[in-house]
């Protein structure tokens, strides 16, 4: 095929790439060694390359031959033939433990910086063209946290806002909305941006040593949108798994009988909406967008009505009958809540607050909180994307890899979310990634552009591929083959020509 003449600059992409190290092997899919890979479009033509990101974990590891860095779903552990007194101090250092730097989730921009993230404390600098790994930042030298979100948000002066949990600092444990800035006033031009991060608020957990987990956030003009979910962290299961010789997942818990609380940060006053707002019990991984609209909050979310997502990519569960044998119990829904924040004090008990059109109800309680259901706009679709300058603001398309009963993506979809349409692309033997929109130059529409997603193939006579699609239409443009061992990956970014400062390598 052909690519358009406009598309010029970098699609980065991050996953887990490696998961044996000499005789030992991760235990889960999510753990592996983080593999970097670039798309480089110039001239109608495509580069790609691939490097491991050199965390100290990967050097750790490869040093010494095997596992010694503990990752998510597996616990490392200290080489049997060290002596007992090594052992026993090994076991005590552990209790709070030191996070990974193993940063495998996504990419995020940093004024005119590019970051490999995870969910830790620690994100790594990479080298958009080389690949290469820099300096290792930790978050928590700056601000009190010690877990955050991999899915930052950019406001538009390009300052990054994003989330993180601390736990028990000062007596309390709460979620943290921190801004890092886009760049540093003239004087300090040789400082780090980290330096002037700063707390934006805080939300108090509504449990000192069980606070939600979180993969993502929304934003709209006025309102941050949090999510504390029952899938929670067991902080004192946490610090006594290396002890007890488990891993610190299964100190994930989900309580389907609890509640689902919505919290509301005026992004002015910094204070969270006095009203309480609850849904029945969810999982949650990704926010898709949100936007105000008389009165209204309005996001929408893919949803889970259980854990089960996290347990299928245990590497044991990964054999040749995945396909077969892995069926999700929970479909992930794309699911609108509609929320009220000016609505009538003396409504009655028992009515529906919600005036938009819209099948999502928000009811009034008899305590005065609101119990909110949503309207289901379309199931079995996850990582999902829209077009960027329409974050925050009202908006028709999602693009998104379908999943139906299998967590392995065999579509990639084009999602109205307004009439609810739906375009398709799909191969046979295609596993599609996470769909990126990039838009046109002159775009004048919010789908003018190209929709770009690797491509890795079940069939080992096809090589994977860069797909590249009109996002109008759905048609596909071009395809980009590469002949070599591509992985199934997570998250990444495009970076425009203009955005990747020329450096000599």
């Amino acid at each position: 095929g052909q690519l358009p003449t406009w598309l010029q600059g970098i699609l980065l992409r991050n996953g887990p790439g490696m998961h044996t190290v000499g005789d030992t092997k991760y235990n889960h899919w999510f753990d592996g060694l983080a593999l970097l890979h670039s798309f480089t479009f110039k001239n109608g033509e495509v580069y790609y390359r691939s490097k491991y990101l050199r965390s100290d974990a990967y050097n750790c590891n490869i040093e010494a031959n095997r596992i010694v860095v503990s990752e998510f779903g597996t616990m490392a552990y200290p080489d049997p033939c060290k002596n007992i007194f090594t052992k026993a101090f090994s076991y005590l250092s552990h209790t709070i433990p030191a996070f990974t730097d193993n940063c495998l989730i996504n990419i995020m921009k940093t004024g005119d910086d590019y970051y490999a993230t995870s969910e830790t404390n620690f994100i790594r600098k990479i080298n958009p063209q080389t690949l290469e790994t820099l300096e290792k930042v930790d978050y928590s030298k700056y601000i009190a946290i010690n877990v955050t979100t991999s899915h930052p948000h950019y406001d538009s002066a390009g300052n990054i806002l994003n989330m993180g949990t601390s736990v028990v600092d000062k007596g309390k444990t709460k979620y943290n909305l921190f801004k890092i800035p886009s760049s540093m006033p003239e004087k300090e031009k040789r400082k780090s941006c980290f330096k002037h991060m700063e707390v934006v608020c805080s939300i108090p957990s509504r449990s000192l040593l069980q606070p939600s987990y979180y993969h993502s956030f929304g934003i709209t003009e006025n309102y941050i949108v949090f999510i504390e979910q029952p899938f929670k962290l067991d902080i004192v299961k946490m610090a006594t798994a290396y002890i007890r010789g488990v891993n610190w997942a299964s100190c994930l818990a989900y309580n389907k009988e609890d509640k689902t609380w919505f919290h509301f940060v005026d992004r002015k006053t910094k204070k969270d909406v006095s009203t309480k707002f609850y849904a029945d019990a969810m999982v949650v991984f990704h926010h898709v967008n949100a936007y105000e609209e008389d009165g209204h909050i309005i996001f929408d979310i893919i949803a889970y009505t259980d854990s089960s997502l996290y347990d299928m990519f245990y590497l044991k569960n990964l054999n040749k009958d995945f396909e077969e044998n892995n069926k999700l119990t929970s479909i992930p829904t794309c699911r609108r809540f509609v929320v009220p924040l000016q609505y009538d004090e003396d409504a009655e008990v028992g009515s529906n607050l919600v005036t938009l059109p819209s099948t999502a109800t928000a009811v009034k309680e008899k305590d005065g909180s609101i119990y909110c259901q949503p309207e289901i706009i379309y199931e079995g679709i996850e990582l999902p994307r829209i077009n960027y300058d329409y974050n925050g603001k009202k908006y028709k398309y999602v693009y998104t890899a379908e999943v139906k009963w299998s967590p392995v993506p065999t579509k990639i979809a084009k999602l109205n979310v307004q009439t609810k349409e739906m375009l398709h692309w799909e191969d046979d033997h295609c596993w599609p990634s996470e769909p990126i929109f990039v838009p046109s130059p002159d775009a004048k529409e919010e789908d003018d552009g190209v929709v770009l997603t690797c491509v890795v193939t079940s069939d080992p006579k096809e090589a994977p591929f860069l797909l590249i699609l009109d996002a109008k239409t759905f048609k596909e443009l071009g395809r980009a083959t590469v002949n070599i061992d591509m992985h199934l990956d997570l998250h990444g970014i495009f970076i425009p020509e203009k955005d990747l400062t020329t450096e000599t390598e």
